[in-house]
């Protein structure tokens, strides 16, 4: 449809720009003297005949054009599921749907009233938000329960998950917390002593986080977002140690992260990297990003998501950029200069080989930083509060 506005209102242009020249000519014309013979006709300017030719000729293509993407639009377009038509009418979703609409169609595919479908519409949905489709569409299906759901609070966040708490998917061939890899953040064992201790330079334990945050002058540590925290891993420890509430950004794709967050009592957030945070401004006293926060994310992008951590930090709160890799080049031409415009004061910068096969055949390296946001005053306060000579 914006196509063919587009080629409308240039057809529009290109008739007044013909009629203006017309009226010139005609206007030419009667200023000529009077000729002897009434047979002669007046010669027409060969740059305003140069003019109406191209226009015509334009106004001719973009007839045949305007013609051959109706009728193209029109074949290849299929109707819209009609729940999407009554939720598109009463909220907006996000622009970026429109640019998947089969993803979209597919989502909203189905009975209302009824059961969801699972399977399919969980990836579904998951395909949409990577893409920039969030937030999703709501639709008026109930939505399947896991057998078992706990009925407490953990007493212990990171005992065993149980596996019945979960709604697993029936195409998986792992239904059980124990077949998933360790290294995903599924082992409690191996979670339980997380941030716990350092043991490179690129690490921070918890401890000396909090110590940190006390000498910096810094507030202590009560609100906090970790943006790619798996299964909630850090919030779950800091809830333990200083009593801290952290918000967990984590999407599952093709594991539970969701789930197990939610079985840690930590509240997961699904949504992308590219999405604004939904926090206010200047509340939060900690953003730490995490492995998922990396050079394959887009440099616009990630300088986005590093303005929105500055925009939901409070002053002299503490962004925490956790094992950042990326190309080693890159770091000191690209990465490093848009984390220092932040303006942030550094109290921990280290750097480090990215000693896994990937990161020696590229030559990668980590990055670990502790920052911390400044002390602004707006625009028109700063202008006040200026010396003047």
């Amino acid at each position: 449809m914006a196509v063919g506005m587009g080629l409308y209102l240039l057809l529009l242009l290109a008739t007044v720009a013909t009629n203006i020249l017309s009226l010139y000519h005609l206007s030419s014309i009667r200023g000529l003297p009077t000729v002897a013979t009434s047979s002669a006709s007046p010669d027409v300017p060969d740059h305003l005949l140069h003019q109406l030719y191209a226009i015509r000729a334009t106004i001719s293509h973009l007839t045949r054009l305007r013609s051959n993407s109706s009728s193209t639009s029109a074949s290849s377009r299929t109707a819209p599921p009609p729940e999407l038509l009554v939720y598109a009418r009463i909220a907006p979703f996000a622009s970026a749907c429109s640019d998947h609409p089969d993803l979209l169609h597919r989502y909203m595919n189905y009975t209302p009233y009824t059961a969801c479908p699972h399977d399919d519409a969980r990836g579904l949905a998951e395909a949409l938000i990577l893409r920039g489709c969030h937030p999703l569409p709501r639709r008026r299906c109930f939505s399947p329960t896991a057998p078992n759901p706990p009925t407490s609070l953990p007493s212990d966040a990171f005992a065993p998950l149980p596996d019945a708490a979960v709604l697993w998917p029936s195409s998986s061939s792992c239904r059980s917390f124990s077949c998933l890899p360790a290294s995903l953040g599924f082992d409690p064992k191996v979670e339980s002593i997380r941030f716990l201790s350092a043991h490179s330079v690129l690490d921070i334990s918890l401890t000396q986080l909090l110590s940190l945050a006390r000498s910096s002058g810094s507030a202590p540590i009560r609100l906090g977002l970790d943006v790619g925290g798996g299964t909630g891993t850090l919030a779950a420890q800091l809830r333990r140690l200083a009593n801290a509430t952290l918000l967990t950004i984590t999407l599952d794709l093709g594991a539970p992260y969701s789930e197990a967050a939610a079985l840690r009592a930590v509240v997961p957030m699904h949504a992308p990297l590219q999405q604004r945070f939904p926090v206010q401004d200047g509340v939060l006293d900690l953003v730490r990003t995490g492995h998922a926060v990396n050079r394959w994310i887009p440099v616009p992008a990630l300088e986005f998501l590093l303005y929105d951590a500055d925009r939901v930090l409070r002053a002299g709160g503490m962004l925490w950029v956790d094992h950042f890799f990326c190309r080693g080049d890159d770091l000191d031409a690209v990465y490093a200069p848009i984390i220092t415009r932040l303006g942030y004061r550094r109290i921990k910068w280290a750097v480090a080989d990215k000693t896994d096969t990937r990161g020696l055949k590229n030559g990668e390296v980590y990055l670990t930083a502790l920052l911390q946001k400044p002390l602004r005053f707006p625009l028109s306060l700063e202008s006040r509060l200026l010396p003047t000579r």
